[in-house]
């Protein structure tokens, strides 16, 4: 397990784990840009305010993301399935 040390919002942190160090380096990398565009679409908020509404926006992400792809998969199924019929 290696470590990299990143930055995010200026703060230094050094993150530990399996994956290769450019990896890491992209995620610390898009974190810090979702928390600059929390910071500034309210430039008073909180850090911690900030941190848990770019989490949020980030989970949201995600949350569409896997949607869209299960409704691919589905889609990717349903054709197959009349693609079968078709042999059958």
């Amino acid at each position: 397990m290696g470590s990299v040390e990143v930055y995010i919002l200026g703060q230094r942190y050094t993150v530990k784990g399996d994956a290769p160090d450019e990896y890491i380096r992209k995620l610390a990398s898009y974190v810090d840009e979702k928390l600059k565009e929390v910071h500034n679409s309210q430039p008073n908020i909180t850090p911690v305010k900030a941190s848990i509404l770019t989490a949020l926006n980030i989970a949201d992400e995600l949350f569409r993301l896997k949607n869209e792809q299960e409704k691919l998969a589905k889609f990717i199924e349903d054709k197959t399935d009349v693609l079968t019929a078709l042999f059958d």
